[in-house]
């Protein structure tokens, strides 16, 4: 059973650099054809993605948000992370890691998703 759990500060100070970590289990994050991801949902709006990163490494990012987010893997801890960088009240929601499962096989694209809970992130001085 593939789990994905959150983990990281409820609270983060204007201007300051937001880290959230997301341990996998069930799967390995070398996986391939996994983009392990991070979304978010601020209050009355909708899902945003924010970013992700690939079993090559290859680290993808939302263009209106691409020079703040970064995300990190760490294969010896099965975990990946996401930094977001100078924080602005805007930045408030819930965000969640998702393993996006997406690859073409025998001629079918084949796409699945587990999401992790969630985390609540309030930004304040």
């Amino acid at each position: 059973q593939v789990q994905l759990q959150e983990s990281g500060p409820g609270q983060v100070k204007p201007s300051q650099t937001l880290s959230l970590t997301c341990t996998v289990s069930g799967l390995s994050i070398s996986t391939k054809f996994y983009y392990w991801s991070w979304v978010r949902q601020a209050p009355g709006k909708g899902l945003e993605w924010l970013g992700a990163i690939d079993s090559s490494d290859n680290a993808y990012s939302n263009p209106s948000l691409q020079t703040r987010t970064s995300v990190f893997r760490d294969t010896s801890k099965n975990l990946f992370t996401l930094q977001l960088t100078a924080v602005t009240p805007e930045d408030r929601g819930a965000y969640y890691c998702v393993a996006h499962f997406d690859a073409v096989i025998s001629g079918h694209r084949q796409s699945t998703d587990y999401w992790g809970q969630g985390t609540q992130v309030t930004v304040s001085a």
